[in-house]
């Protein structure tokens, strides 16, 4: 009836997430561990709200980008130590029954951890603060991010957000909670994308394996701030180092243009700015 109804041309069918059926390995192929996480937290600050659910799911990948199994998912409650905030419970469907007395333990997440070569996270900019405060062995290894490091729009869809790529590729699935929203996450980076052709994955690893740079616009003039902004620079603040600064993340090869860009639209001479290599090892970290 759904292949019927596709025919058709008059509707699109969406099937419900299954297990992901494990694709052999050619012989001669190298694989690697990746591990997707994803957190549930009381609110969006990790220096005062707290994770409230973790799950990781690892998976085996080629270093072109195909996965090839899915493996069991860890997924576990933990306690805060305030009440869970009603829109946090309206949003997650998490409320206090059900974390009432859990704990994550620190050792069995390391465990769980040791083994990955890569972590992925679906807003990796968010998880990883959290998770570095957590557990120290998430700053040990690289990351890369299946929001903002795969070009979702070019290749035909029009928003980021998971459940949004899920219904375009065809699938729905119980959306926030920690565990489906990995498995979902990693069915998408395994489908071929719809212009390109190529595993998501694959997109995603290219993306991941380039450096970038940090650029600071220290010092620069307050009346220079609206034309920053809408060139993508953000504030650092008070907390930051450098704090109260303007700063843009730019690809190695636009760094010369980015600088000669601020040399001349913002400072209109000769200028001494602040710049960081970022990689997959710190970036998306506080630490960058």
């Amino acid at each position: 009836m759904a292949a019927a109804l596709e025919a058709s041309g008059q509707y699109r069918v969406l099937r419900r997430l299954g297990d992901r059926s494990r694709v052999p390995i050619p012989e001669g192929v190298r694989t690697r561990v990746g591990l997707f996480v994803d957190t549930e937290t009381t609110g969006l600050d990790p220096r005062k709200h707290e994770i409230i659910e973790l799950a990781m799911v690892p998976f085996r990948y080629g270093l072109d980008g195909v996965v090839y199994e899915v493996m069991a998912p860890f997924q576990s409650f933990r306690q805060p130590a305030e009440p869970i905030p009603l829109e946090i419970t309206e949003l997650t469907g998490i409320d206090d029954a059900m974390v009432a007395g859990g704990v994550i333990d620190v050792d069995e997440v390391t465990s769980w951890v040791a083994p990955a070569d890569l972590v992925v996270a679906h807003n990796a900019a968010f998880d990883r603060r959290f998770l570095e405060r957590f557990c120290a062995t998430f700053s040990t290894k690289p990351w890369a991010c299946s929001m903002s490091e795969v070009d979702w729009k070019a290749e035909g869809h029009e928003g980021t957000k998971l459940a949004w790529l899920a219904t375009g590729a065809g699938f729905f699935y119980d959306k926030h909670r920690a565990t489906n929203d990995c498995l979902a996450a990693i069915e998408l980076l395994a489908e071929p994308l719809p212009k390109s052709g190529v595993p998501a994955l694959t997109k995603l690893l290219e993306k991941a394996r380039l450096p970038n740079w940090r650029i600071w616009a220290q010092n620069s003039p307050f009346t220079m701030k609206d034309k920053l902004k809408a060139r993508g620079y953000r504030w650092s603040g008070d907390d930051s180092v450098p704090a109260k600064t303007w700063f843009i993340d730019v690809a190695d090869e636009a760094k010369d243009a980015e600088l000669l860009w601020l040399q001349q639209e913002v400072y209109g001479g000769e200028i001494d700015l602040l710049s960081r290599r970022i990689d997959a090892f710190d970036r998306f970290s506080e630490r960058a």
